[in-house]
């Protein structure tokens, strides 16, 4: 049997509206982005230079010469995940993204605790990456030869700077993240090209595409750093109201993302490892968080260095746009459902942004950093398990809307336009691997979030706690208060676009 909501993919005409526009209507964000404003807006959650410089090296680390193979099978292991979302977003015209999927493949009990799982992972990234702005800028100033200073100073003026941009409407967002991104990219691909051309420090070799060179390393360790770099890019689906003909869009920004990116971390691991050339691995064993800049220095020019260095600040800031605002529409979602207060749902009238949800999330992150700056706490310990823990947090999400999209087409159907490969058996290996990298990711967190082997495990129970609190919030709403329960997961859009389908019908009568 084929669900009627499978015809959504064929309508770019249905346009969402914003409930301060029409009386009545519930809320409802705006915007015009296009694929490639979209591709930036998502990318910058990633933050390429901070990539390049912080964890490449550290990916050489683990999987050797090979690891340049590592970044392209996590580029195909990626479009396979990108292949069902892709069809998911096409076909179930909802923005609430992973909690909107997996409501709607595996029921809303776990719908709902993936809900809460989402807002506490992307809330550690967002606090362990404030962090970490905080960290590099002091550290930037005293490279300079500047005053000493505290990292939370500049997690304070970088906070409020980020608030202040997620009240206003997207596209301010969307025009700070594209310039960033614009020179992220231009540096990294300055050094690239700079590499090529000298031909690396021995010649170019293929030995970082071979096989046996990963298998040299520690292939789990190097698959698990991959995939964590690339986050971000799994968020396109969540600004389904804010941009243009979503339907052509969301596909076009999400291949696109995983493309780019994975050509981009694929070619910039090649060019670091050729930079050193046989060296390469003992060069990162023995200092990773210098191995980029040094290269840099050697093949570009001394100064590149410096414009390195700042260049990490400017992705880690525009990182932090990204995750804010991504967190945002989460919220602003849930609230829409009355899974959180109502009050969180509202629209602003003039920016068409989710204003009082932007606002929310800017005082829980000032209360997640509050302690740690009270503690004097030196800080890169509470950033690698923040963001670590978060990362581990999405990936496991990444895994459940593959199991949704596998569960939605198999009581559905396969609808016309798609075929098997695409609803059942990419999104199926996708969750296998991926079901494989949080078990690998938890087995070895200490290589995730730092520490003693089992140390730190006890940060796993915060995304349990999560994710239980959330189906428990939906089972006592499937009891006592059904009529929100039949909400969640923005069931409101599938209505609405069955609504506005009749009305076209019957205009054509």
């Amino acid at each position: 049997m084929t669900d009627t909501t499978n015809s959504t993919g064929a309508s770019p005409a249905f346009t969402p509206l914003n409930d301060d526009v029409r009386a009545g209507e519930k809320p409802r964000l705006a915007g015009r982005m296009g694929p490639v404003a979209l591709i930036l807006t998502v990318l910058a959650f990633s933050a390429p230079m901070a990539v390049v410089q912080g964890f490449i090296p550290f990916t050489i680390l683990f999987g050797g010469p090979g690891a340049t193979l590592a970044f392209f099978l996590t580029t195909l292991v990626l479009l396979l995940f990108s292949v069902g979302y892709v069809a998911m977003a096409t076909h179930v015209p909802k923005p609430g993204d992973f909690y909107a999927f997996i409501s709607s493949g595996l029921g809303n009990v776990v719908g709902l605790g993936a809900a809460f799982l989402a807002v506490v992972a992307y809330l550690a990234l967002l606090g362990g990456t404030y962090i970490f702005l905080g960290i590099n800028v002091s550290s930037f100033i005293s490279s300079l030869g500047g005053a000493e200073s505290s990292w939370w100073l500049w997690t304070i003026i970088g906070w409020a700077a980020v608030s202040t941009l997620g009240y206003f409407h997207i596209e301010l967002s969307a025009k700070i993240l594209s310039i960033a991104m614009l020179i992220e990219i231009a540096i990294v691909m300055v050094f690239n090209v700079a590499v090529l051309y000298a031909g690396g420090s021995e010649g170019l070799s293929s030995t970082p595409f071979s096989p046996s060179s990963l298998a040299a390393g520690d292939m789990g360790v190097t698959m698990l750093y991959t995939i964590l770099v690339f986050l971000g890019f799994e968020a396109t689906a969540l600004f389904r109201d804010e941009v243009r003909d979503p339907n052509r869009t969301i596909p076009r920004a999400t291949y696109g993302a995983v493309i780019f990116v994975g050509v981009l971390y694929t070619l910039s691991c090649y060019t670091l490892t050729e930079a050193y050339g046989s060296q390469a691995w003992e060069v990162a064993k023995a200092n990773p968080t210098s191995m980029f800049t040094v290269a840099i220095g050697k093949f570009v020019s001394p100064i590149a260095q410096q414009i390195a260095y700042c260049s990490v600040i400017l992705s880690v800031f525009a990182a932090l746009i990204s995750v804010h605002n991504v967190l945002s529409r989460y919220v602003l979602n849930l609230a829409v459902d009355k899974a959180l207060p109502p009050y969180l749902a509202k629209v602003h009238q003039r920016h068409s942004s989710p204003h009082t949800a932007s606002n929310a999330v800017a005082m829980v992150a000032a209360l997640f950093v509050a302690p740690f700056i009270l503690m004097k706490a030196g800080g890169s310990t509470e950033y690698a398990i923040a963001t670590g823990i978060g990362g581990v947090g999405v990936i496991a999400l990444m895994a459940m809307v593959s199991c949704a999209v596998v569960a939605w087409f198999g009581r559905n159907g396969v609808p016309a336009g798609e075929n098997l490969f695409k609803v059942f058996i990419a999104p199926a290996a996708a969750a296998l691997i991926m079901f494989v990298t949080v078990i690998f990711a938890v087995a070895h967190l200490d290589l995730v979030v730092g520490g003693a082997p089992g140390e730190n495990l006890w940060v796993i129970w915060f995304l349990i706690v999560a994710f239980v609190s959330g189906c428990m919030l939906a089972v006592y709403f499937r009891v006592a208060r059904p009529e929100v329960y039949s909400g969640l997961g923005r069931a409101d859009r599938v209505f609405e676009f069955l609504a506005h389908k009749r009305e076209q019908a019957a205009s054509k009568q």
